[in-house]
């Protein structure tokens, strides 16, 4: 049975936030991961006035082979990594666990992640391997969807729950639509890409989180 487990890492304990360095206050948050060519491909945002130091810094990394600007809305833009993730990396250690990388934020000191273990046993072997490596690594919180006690939020961070409750309850999903991706992303100051990647995640964190749940055993 799956379990999630919400996370906090120092940004320079772990090879993806040592990459993706960003300073003062800036925040990065990562949109998705992406298989490709046999490699994870991550997909990031960063606010535009950060871009330019972003860009250096990640392109000074050893691993880092390009990034790529993908798309700029706003004061927001979107970019792909490429890069080799080295074989004792914590990234490389999820991927092996079959542990799904729900949501992922950081800044210049912290990242905030949150983990779907398929199972128990996975779970326990992630908190193995980052106490063998001595890698400081907070759990803030672990929980299974499927028990009563989990919550009501199904798994959803709070901006995906904020934003598909808004996004009920001014329309969106009405035939016809009564408010607009656009008018939806303004009332959250975010593109009108990042409010539909948001959604995106969030029904995708619900449908797994409820419909695709194993029954439990007998």
């Amino acid at each position: 049975m799956s379990v999630i487990a919400e996370v906090t890492i120092p940004s320079a304990a772990f090879e993806l936030g040592q990459i993706l360095r960003v300073e003062g206050p800036t925040r990065i948050s990562l949109e998705t991961m992406v298989p490709l060519g046999g490699r994870p491909t991550p997909f990031v945002r960063i606010r535009n006035d950060a871009r330019e130091s972003f860009e250096r810094s990640v392109r000074g990394h050893p691993s880092v082979n390009d990034i790529r600007l993908v798309d700029t809305h706003g004061d927001e833009s979107l970019y792909s990594l490429d890069w080799d993730p080295s074989d004792a990396s914590l990234l490389r250690t999820f991927l092996d666990l079959d542990a799904a990388l729900l949501d992922a934020t950081g800044d210049a000191d912290v990242w905030g992640l949150e983990l779907r273990f398929p199972t128990h046993e996975a779970l326990s072997a992630f908190q193995d391997y980052y106490t063998e490596e001595n890698i400081d690594v907070s759990v803030e919180r672990i929980y299974n969807p499927t028990k009563p006690d989990a919550g009501p939020w199904y798994g959803l961070t709070p901006p995906q729950r904020e934003t598909l409750a808004d996004a009920v309850e001014a329309g969106y999903y009405s035939l016809p639509r009564q408010i607009s991706t656009q008018e939806l992303a303004d009332s959250f100051d975010i593109s009108d890409q990042a409010v539909t990647e948001r959604l995106r995640r969030g029904i995708s964190t619900l449908v797994r989180n409820t419909l695709l749940v194993e029954e439990p055993e007998e």
